[in-house]
C-alpha cells in the first residue's frame, strides 16, 4: 500500500525548478558540456577493456596430458594445450590447470579488489585535491600497470599488476562521472548519465573484435593498454570543476573557468565574478569547506542514504556480473557470445533514457529490482528458452540499476563528499562482483540454488530503496548542511487555538 499510494509521485518526480549558481552562469548544457562529455567517455574504453579482459586472457582451454593421452586429465605435469583458437593465454603461459585452476579466478578477484581499493582512495583524493589531478594520476597508473602486466613472466607479478590496474579503474570510474555531473544541469543528467554507460557497452562490444585479431594474450594486453593513451589529452583539456573550487574556497580559479565556459556556451560573463564572490562570502560563514567519508555517517539523513545507496550498488554489481557469467556458461562462439551479451545490455542502457525522462529515479530502481528478482526466481525452476530469457532480463535490469544509481548517488550528496559517496558506493559494488563467482558454485549443490541466491539480494534491495528520496530535477548541494537538509519536508508547525 505504501508503494501504491506514492507511485504517482515517484513516477513523475519533481517538476519544481531550482536555482543553481553554476548553471545560471554556464547554462544547463551547451557546446562546452558536449566537449567535456566526449573527453570523459574516453576513460570508458580502457575501463571496459580491462574489466572484461579476463574473458579472453583466460578463455576455456582444452589440453591433453602428454604422458597419459587423457583429455583434460589431472594431475598433469606435461600438458599439450589446444591453441587453435587462442595461441597463448595466461592458462597456457602459467599452466593454470588442475590444482592451479583456481588461480584464474583469483586473478580476477585481485582485479576487483583493486577496483574496490581504488574507488575509496581516489574518491578521497578527488574530494581533497580536486577532480582533475587524481583522474590524470589514475590514467597514468593504469597505463604503467597494464603495460607492465603484458611483459612479466610470473603469475604472481601478473596478478599484482592486475591489482594495480583495478585500482586505476576504480579511480577513473568514480571521478570521471562526477566531473560530468557537476557540469550538466538536471534536465540533461538522465540522457548523459545513460550515454556515459553506453560508452562502456560499445567498448564491451568492441572487445571481442580486438581479441579476435590478437589471440596471443601478451599482444592482446598491450593493444587494450594503448587505448589509455587517448587520455593524454586530459593534461591540457580537462578542467577542474568550479563546484569543487568554490566549495574549497578557490574562488579565483573558479571564476576563470566559469568565464571560459560561459564564453564557449555564448552566455554573458559580466556578472560572473560578482555572483561567485557573493556566493562564496555567504558560504564561508558556515565553515564547511572540508569533507571526508566519515562525514557521510555523522548525520542521520546522510547516513541512511549512503547505506541504502551502497546496498543498491552492491545489488546491481552482484547480479550483473554473476548472472552475466551464468549466461556466459552457454556453449557457442566465445566472440559472438560476448558481443551479443554486450549488445543486449546496450539496449537496456538506451531504454533507461526514456525511463529516466518519464519516471522518477526511485521508481526505476523499485521496478528493476522487482523484475530482476522475479525473473531470477522463475529462472530457478525453468529450462530452455524461458531460462535464457529470464537470465537475459536479469542482466539487463541489473545494468539499468547501474545507470540510475550512478546518477542518484551524485544527486544525493553534496560537493564536498560527492566523490567519497560515489567511491564508497563503488566499493560496495566491487564486493558484490567478488562474491558473485562463489554463488555460481552453489549449482553443484542444487541447480536452482544459484538463481535463488541471486534473486534474494534484489528482493531485499527493493525494500531498502524505499528509504531513499526522489532526486529527479534536484539542485546539486555543495555543503554538508545543505546535503543533510535536502529532500526533507519542513516541519509543520502546530497551531494551538487560544482557550476560551
Amino acid at each position: 500500500m505504501f508503494i501504491l499510494s506514492n507511485l504517482y509521485q515517484y513516477i513523475w518526480g519533481s517538476s519544481k525548478k531550482q536555482s543553481d549558481l553554476i548553471l545560471d552562469i554556464t547554462g544547463s548544457f551547451g557546446r562546452y558540456q558536449l566537449w567535456l562529455f566526449i573527453l570523459v567517455c574516453l576513460t570508458k574504453i580502457p575501463v571496459a577493456f580491462h574489466q572484461l579482459a579476463i574473458i579472453f586472457l583466460a578463455p576455456p582451454t582444452q589440453f591433453v596430458c602428454k604422458s597419459t593421452g587423457i583429455l583434460n586429465g589431472c594431475p598433469c605435469d606435461d600438458p599439450i594445450f589446444d591453441t587453435r583458437i587462442f595461441t597463448r593465454t595466461i592458462i597456457t603461459e602459467f599452466k593454470l590447470i588442475c590444482h592451479k585452476k583456481w588461480l584464474t579466478s583469483f586473478s580476477q578477484l585481485a582485479f576487483q579488489a583493486g577496483t574496490l581499493v581504488g574507488s575509496i582512495i581516489f574518491g578521497e583524493l578527488a574530494d581533497k585535491f580536486g577532480r582533475r589531478i587524481p583522474l590524470i594520476g589514475a590514467c597514468i597508473l593504469q597505463f604503467v600497470c597494464a603495460l607492465t602486466a603484458a611483459y612479466v613472466h610470473t603469475f604472481e607479478l601478473f596478478t599484482i599488476f592486475r591489482f594495480g590496474i583495478g585500482i586505476s579503474v576504480g579511480g577513473t570510474m568514480v571521478i570521471s562521472f562526477v566531473i560530468l555531473m557537476e557540469f550538466i544541469g538536471p534536465g540533461h543528467r538522465e540522457i548523459f548519465s545513460a550515454l556515459y554507460q553506453a560508452a562502456f557497452n560499445l567498448s564491451s562490444m568492441a572487445l571481442p573484435l580486438v581479441a579476435y585479431y590478437n589471440r596471443d594474450y601478451k599482444r592482446y594486453q598491450m593493444v587494450i593498454t594503448l587505448t589509455t593513451l587517448l587520455c593524454l589529452i586530459y593534461f591540457y583539456s580537462l578542467p577542474e570543476t568550479p563546484r569543487w573550487l568554490i566549495a574549497k574556497g578557490k574562488t579565483e580559479r573558479a571564476i576563470k573557468i566559469l568565464q571560459h565556459v560561459a564564453k564557449v556556451n555564448k552566455r554573458p560573463v559580466e556578472n560572473v565574478r560578482a555572483n561567485v564572490e557573493a556566493y562564496q562570502h555567504a558560504a564561508s560563514k558556515s565553515k564547511v569547506n572540508k569533507g571526508s567519508t566519515a562525514d557521510l555517517f555523522k548525520t542521520p539523513n546522510l547516513r541512511t542514504r549512503i547505506l541504502a545507496m551502497a546496498f543498491n550498488w552492491l545489488t546491481c554489481s552482484y547480479c550483473y556480473y554473476g548472472v552475466a557469467q551464468y549466461v556466459g556458461q552457454l556453449s557457442g562462439n566465445i566472440f559472438l557470445n560476448v558481443a551479443g551479451s554486450s549488445g543486449s545490455v546496450l539496449c537496456g542502457t538506451l531504454l533507461s533514457i526514456p525511463m529516466m525522462k518519464m519516471m522518477g529515479r526511485k521508481t526505476i530502481l523499485l521496478i528493476c529490482h522487482f523484475i530482476c528478482s522475479s525473473c531470477l526466481i522463475i529462472l530457478a525452476f525453468s529450462e530452455g528458452v524461458v531460462s535464457l530469457v529470464c537470465a537475459t532480463v536479469g542482466v539487463v535490469t541489473s545494468f539499468i540499476v547501474f545507470v540510475v544509481v550512478y546518477l542518484v548517488c551524485c544527486e544525493l550528496f553534496p560537493t564536498v563528499v560527492r566523490n567519497c559517496a560515489v567511491g564508497l558506493s563503488s566499493m560496495s559494488a566491487r564486493i558484490g562482483s567478488m562474491v558473485a563467482p562463489f554463488v555460481l558454485d552453489l549449482k553443484d549443490i542444487h541447480p536452482s540454488l544459484t538463481p535463488l541466491t541471486f534473486a534474494l539480494i534484489p528482493f531485499l534491495a527493493f525494500f531498502i530503496t524505499l528509504l531513499l528520496p526522489e532526486t529527479k530535477g534536484c539542485e546539486l548541494t555543495n555543503t554538508l548542511e545543505e546535503g543533510e537538509k535536502a529532500f526533507t519536508k519542513p516541519a509543520t508547525k502546530l497551531v494551538t487555538k487560544p482557550s476560551k
